[in-house]
C-alpha cells in the first residue's frame, strides 16, 4: 500500500514538473504598475524667495538688482528703510523655490521643498530660506516654505586653486513646505475613471479590463483605446470607487508591448525589446584604415661642392581594408540569436548602430527603431 501510494506520489511531482516545463511563467505585472487612476496625480508648485544666513557666499548685490530689490521690499515690510542706502552684504541670496503637491494632500500636511540659486551665488551652505509662498499652475498658493537649507555639495578654494564637488547652489529643505489649500477631489463619490496606461497598448488595455471584469463578475471595466481603460461601478453595490480600486489595482496582467528597438547614438546604448524579429539577411562589416607617415630625410652634399643642405620630404601613404565574413541571419530568430549572431561579427555598439538602421531599411526588421 505504501509503495502505491509512494508511486501515485512520484507520478503526480513528474506530471507537475512536465506541465510547469509546458507552461513556463510569463512576466506579469500589477494594475497599479501599469496604469494611472485619472485625477490622482501631482501638482507642481513654484515660488521666489531669498536665503539668509550665507557665510559671504551669497548673490553681488551691485551685479545682481533684483535680489538687491527683494531685500529692499522685504525689510520695508518689516518696518525698515533702506531706499538709497548702499548695501554690500554677501549673505543674502535669491532663490527658486519647487514642491510637488501631492494627491489628496490635506491642509496642515508636510511637504519637501528643493531651492536653487538665481543670481551669482557660489553656495547655499548654512542659509535659511525665509517665508515663500509656493503658487500652482492657476496663480494660488497652495503651500508655505521656509526652513534650513541641505546642500549635498561643496566648493573650496585657496589662491591657485579651487575645489567643487556636487552642485553647492542647489539644497534642499526636508518637511520645509507646509499645504494651505486642498484641491477639491472626491474620488469616493465617482461613478466612473479611466485608466491611463502608462505604456499605450491594444493588447495591454484589452487585458486589463477582462482581468478586472472576471474579478468583478460584471462588465465593469471597457477598454476605451490603446491608453485609456474605463472603469463604472456595478449597479447595485455598496463599494465606492475608493474600495473598488483597492481590490483591481493588485491584479496580475501580462502587459504587451509593440517590438522596439531604442539607440542612443551620443552613448551608444542599444536597448532592444523581446519581441524584435528579423528576416533572413546576411550581414558583413568592414572597416577601411587610410595610414600616413611623414619621415624626412636631410639631403648633404658632397665636401666642397656647391649643393646645399637640403630637407627631402618622405611620405608614406597606405589603405587597408578589414572586416569579417558575410554573417547570415536567419527569418524569425529569438533575440537571444539576434544578439549572438550580430555579436559573432565582434563588432561594438557604434558598428552595430548602423547594422540594425541598415537591417531596417533593408525591410528585413521587424521592429521600430527609436534614435534618443
Amino acid at each position: 500500500m505504501q509503495r502505491v501510494r509512494f508511486l501515485m506520489r512520484a507520478t503526480a511531482i513528474a506530471a507537475f514538473a512536465i506541465l510547469v516545463h509546458a507552461w513556463p511563467a510569463q512576466a506579469t505585472s500589477r494594475i497599479k504598475d501599469l496604469a494611472n487612476i485619472e485625477g490622482v496625480r501631482q501638482n507642481q508648485l513654484i515660488g521666489y524667495g531669498l536665503v539668509v544666513g550665507l557665510n559671504g557666499t551669497g548673490d553681488t548685490l551691485n551685479n545682481i538688482p533684483f535680489t538687491k530689490q527683494s531685500l529692499q521690499a522685504m525689510l520695508e515690510r518689516l518696518g525698515v528703510n533702506i531706499r538709497g542706502a548702499q548695501i554690500r552684504t554677501g549673505n543674502v541670496a535669491a532663490v527658486m523655490v519647487t514642491a510637488n503637491l501631492p494627491a489628496f494632500g490635506t491642509q496642515g500636511t508636510r511637504i519637501d521643498v528643493t531651492v536653487s540659486a538665481l543670481g551669482d551665488s557660489k553656495s547655499l551652505q548654512g542659509g535659511t530660506l525665509l517665508v515663500t509662498p509656493l503658487l500652482g499652475a492657476d496663480g494660488n498658493v497652495y503651500s508655505v516654505a521656509q526652513g534650513s537649507v541641505t546642500i549635498g555639495g561643496f566648493e573650496a578654494q585657496g589662491e591657485a586653486a579651487k575645489i567643487t564637488r556636487g552642485v553647492p547652489t542647489v539644497g534642499r529643505i526636508a518637511n520645509g513646505g507646509i499645504i494651505e489649500r486642498e484641491i477639491d477631489f472626491q474620488l469616493n463619490r465617482l461613478n466612473q475613471v479611466r485608466l491611463a496606461l502608462r505604456n499605450a497598448d491594444f493588447t495591454t488595455a484589452k487585458r486589463i479590463a477582462a482581468a478586472i471584469n472576471d474579478y468583478i463578475g460584471h462588465a465593469t471595466a471597457e477598454p476605451l483605446d490603446a491608453s485609456t481603460v474605463q472603469l463604472t461601478l456595478p449597479g447595485k453595490t455598496d463599494t465606492n470607487m475608493v474600495a473598488l480600486l483597492t481590490e483591481i489595482e493588485q491584479l496580475q496582467v501580462e502587459p504587451d508591448l509593440a517590438a522596439k528597438i531604442i539607440i542612443d547614438e551620443r552613448s551608444g546604448i542599444i536597448v532592444m525589446g523581446r519581441d524584435v524579429r528579423v528576416s533572413t539577411v546576411a550581414v558583413a562589416q568592414g572597416n577601411l584604415t587610410v595610414t600616413i607617415s611623414e619621415s624626412p630625410q636631410v639631403s648633404q652634399p658632397a665636401p666642397f661642392s656647391e649643393g646645399r643642405t637640403r630637407v627631402v620630404p618622405r611620405t608614406r601613404v597606405g589603405a587597408t581594408e578589414d572586416g569579417s565574413k558575410l554573417a547570415l541571419v536567419k527569418e524569425g530568430v529569438s533575440l537571444q540569436q539576434l544578439v549572438d549572431g550580430l555579436n559573432a561579427l565582434g563588432i561594438g555598439p557604434r558598428d552595430l548602430i548602423t547594422i540594425l538602421q541598415a537591417i531596417k531599411a533593408a525591410g528585413a526588421m521587424q521592429a521600430d527603431i527609436e534614435v534618443m
